[in-house]
């Protein structure tokens, strides 16, 4: 017996190939069922389940169905919202659903056009495409000897002041 449940692990869709096409199902699975009490029971209950769903009909709709959904769906639409956040929101939906006395899309186009603005213009200051290239900076000793001889003569005439006052 235990052989036999050792068999039968994997069986479950070897059955369903079986009962769906008998005739291409392998001899060894055909073989195991006739012998295996278990399996073909479980194979029974499947064509049981198969002509019960063969048999189903759908039932068919009331023919004032779609007349009472249509106007079912008009009265939700017409009902007003309970809360004051809910008739909020139907109100922005309906503005935006139907249109408002304000025209938002000349709005909405030039917003965006201001967009694309700055951010192109950012774009192109952070890419430094226009900026021309700046020099390198000088040592601090260059720069404080080019201060000094553009000052010469200054340095002269405080050196004749200095002079003139030791002589005194």
């Amino acid at each position: 017996m235990n052989e036999m449940k050792q068999n039968c692990t994997g069986m479950d869709s070897k059955l369903a190939d079986l009962l769906l096409d008998p005739v291409s199902a392998p001899a060894k699975v055909q073989a195991h069922v006739a012998e295996c009490e278990g399996c073909e029971s479980e194979l029974n209950e499947l064509r049981k389940t198969m002509d019960l769903l063969d048999a189903w009909q759908a039932p068919e709709p009331s023919p004032y169905f779609m007349t009472r959904f249509e106007a079912r769906l008009r009265e939700e639409r017409e009902a007003a919202p309970a809360g004051w956040l809910a008739r909020r929101i139907a109100r922005l939906r309906d503005g935006i659903a139907y249109g408002s006395g304000l025209h938002a899309r000349p709005l909405a186009a030039m917003a965006l056009t201001v967009m694309l603005l700055i951010g192109g213009g950012t774009y192109l200051d952070l890419t430094d495409w226009n900026k021309p290239a700046q020099p390198t900076p000088q040592a601090a000793v260059v720069h404080d000897l080019q201060t000094l001889d553009s000052n010469a003569q200054l340095l002269d005439q405080m050196e004749t002041l200095s002079t003139t006052d030791n002589g005194d």
